[in-house]
């Protein structure tokens, strides 16, 4: 396992896995604490989360949770593909309010670390998409936030105008007021 990216001068990380094929498919370790500690992600996963959604073009986020329950994420893609973004949302960061992307998916196999800090949104590239992520903070209702997928001031080039929202994701509002 090896760190093949990282953005936001080293806060997020692109985790390409050790993975082991042959003839009956493949074997990966997707997490091993003591080897993420090895390569600088340090987080204490507490929660698996898998998201599911049926339609090429949904978007998911832009979501965060404010302290004191803000949460680190790992994510990937078990199947299909998924355009990944986040947001830093840090305050006081040179990069406060820049956003990167990367392209994930159940072929490539590669993870994210977005770190407390960051808003983080995505794209399904395909139908049927399973999106899975760990967390290092137990999901807050009281502490849920988001920022609105088309946010002006981030600029996010989306590959669509029209996605497929949910009912909250359509209606967060700006990072600026």
């Amino acid at each position: 396992m090896e760190v093949i990216k990282a953005f936001f001068e080293g806060a997020v990380k692109v985790v390409k896995p050790q993975v082991f094929s042959d003839n009956r498919g493949f074997f990966q370790e997707s997490y091993t604490k003591n080897k993420f500690h090895k390569i600088g992600i340090e987080a204490d996963f507490i929660q698996d989360n898998h998201s599911f959604s049926r339609e090429k073009g949904t978007v998911r986020g832009l979501h965060f949770q404010k302290d004191p329950m803000a949460q680190a994420k790992l994510v990937r893609v078990l199947r299909g593909s998924a355009m990944d973004f986040f947001v830093d949302i840090r305050p006081g960061s040179k990069t406060f309010g820049q956003y990167e992307q990367l392209e994930i998916s159940a072929e490539n196999k590669l993870q994210i670390f977005i770190p407390r800090g960051f808003a983080h949104g995505f794209y399904t590239l395909t139908d049927d998409c399973d999106f899975c992520y760990k967390v290092d903070q137990y999901y807050s209702h009281e502490n849920n936030a988001g920022l609105i997928w088309n946010d002006p001031d981030i600029n996010i080039k989306w590959p669509t105008n029209n996605p497929i929202l949910s009912d909250q994701d359509s209606k967060w509002g700006r990072l600026k007021p």
